[in-house]
């Protein structure tokens, strides 16, 4: 298994940098365009999301990324030591009265979701949030 990791400020100029690191890893373990602007979208989301709600635009706070590639998975690991929350309570959202509402953010889960073939979550209150995004490897 290979391993590429990148710690970043949680500022939002460093989103550029992530998206670059993604986009270098994922092209080289052979993914195509589409792909590739798929998985940075879920992790713009999800460091989006880090910075907004974990560390409340404290821009001192770490952002961990973490690749893990084997033959059928890459896997994104974005981990930070800001405040938890329970993507449970997270509730699906209705897109249509989105849509009409003219919204803006808060799709960020629904987009990992639908983005990623798995997301995984785990937080330890006090300790770490960890949002784990898997791309299956397709056999050529």
């Amino acid at each position: 298994m290979k391993t590429d990791k990148i710690i970043v400020k949680s500022r939002t100029e460093n989103l550029s940098k992530i998206r670059d690191f993604i986009s270098e890893k994922a092209s080289r373990a052979g993914f195509g365009k589409d792909d590739i602007d798929n998985m940075i979208l879920a992790v713009d989301e999800a460091c989006t999301n880090v910075i907004k709600h974990a560390y409340k635009f404290s821009p001192d706070g770490d952002i961990i990324i973490e690749i893990k590639q084997d033959k059928s998975a890459f896997t994104i690991t974005i981990e930070d030591n800001g405040i938890s929350f329970d993507p449970d309570v997270v509730p699906s959202p209705d897109l249509q009265k989105y849509y009409r509402e003219h919204r803006v953010g808060g799709l960020g889960m629904y987009l990992m979701k639908t983005l990623m073939d798995e997301v995984k979550y785990k937080s330890v209150p006090g300790k770490f949030n960890r949002v784990s995004l898997t791309k299956k490897i397709k056999a050529a």
